[in-house]
């Protein structure tokens, strides 16, 4: 039976919603604490979390703005979000579901757009920011946070092999420099921009997304075997574990 990407990408993401909501990688970080900070002045927006996943980023823009649509291709993780946000007593989040490429929304809906961890496996980076732009108000600003390509060809070939590896659904890490331009030319500009890394451990990193065994061997070959170049950037240890590149940056409309 043929399978499109977002179906690919729902049925990885699907049966893995729990492990998600209890990822530590995913309910933590700089980049959550940062987040906040760059919210402070929102207190009265509309906002939408563009592939929430199990919704971190819901939660942490829920305490400071008005409203939060906490938005996914998969029901089952938006299904989390909802008990998650109840436990938590954040009334002031609802759920919506669909594609990035595709917002079900009117134009000039939303004060702010934020996405975490979702756009490299979106099937259609350049529309779905046209998409994030039909849904600002003027003025309006987008924010995302994801894993970044180093940029250099023999760092990034390698990155994205041992993603796809991992899950199938894995599309792309972009650069800064190639969201700088995808971004411009969506008709917004990037205001502020910060590079991190982020340490991932091997086994949780897999298990998360129950990667079969043949292709962990796979990674695990590619980590010996690559140059000492990618051992040093990524900082592979001997258990697997490695460290990424990462950024978040925010735009006007």
């Amino acid at each position: 039976m043929a399978i499109n990407h977002h179906e690919l990408t729902k049925k990885q993401f699907g049966d893995q919603a729990q492990a998600y909501l209890t990822s530590q990688v995913h309910a933590q970080g700089a980049d959550l604490v940062r987040l906040v900070e760059w919210l402070d002045n929102d207190a009265d927006a509309s906002l939408l979390d563009l592939g929430c996943g199990a919704g971190h980023a819901s939660f942490a823009a829920a305490g400071v703005v008005r409203e939060v649509t906490a938005y996914d291709l998969s029901e089952k993780m938006l299904a989390v979000v909802r008990q998650a946000a109840s436990d938590r007593q954040l009334h002031n989040i609802t759920t919506a579901h669909g594609a990035a490429e595709k917002l079900p929304f009117a134009d000039k809906t939303f004060d702010v757009v934020i996405s975490r961890y979702s756009a490299h496996h979106w099937h259609d980076v350049a529309l779905a920011l046209r998409e994030v732009k039909r849904v600002l108000k003027p003025g309006g600003k987008f924010i995302l946070m994801d894993i970044a390509s180093p940029g250099r060809p023999v760092l990034d070939i390698w990155l994205q092999t041992i993603e796809v590896l991992r899950d199938p659904s894995h599309v792309r890490n972009y650069s800064p420099a190639e969201w700088l331009q995808m971004t411009q030319q969506s008709g917004m500009l990037v205001e502020k921009m910060v590079s991190d890394r982020l340490g991932l451990e091997y086994h949780a990193w897999v298990e998360r997304m129950n990667t079969p065994e043949v292709l962990r061997a796979a990674i695990r070959y590619l980590q010996n075997q690559t140059s000492d170049e990618v051992k040093a950037h990524f900082l592979i240890g001997d258990d697997g574990s490695f460290t990424s590149d990462t950024l978040m940056f925010q735009t006007r409309v």
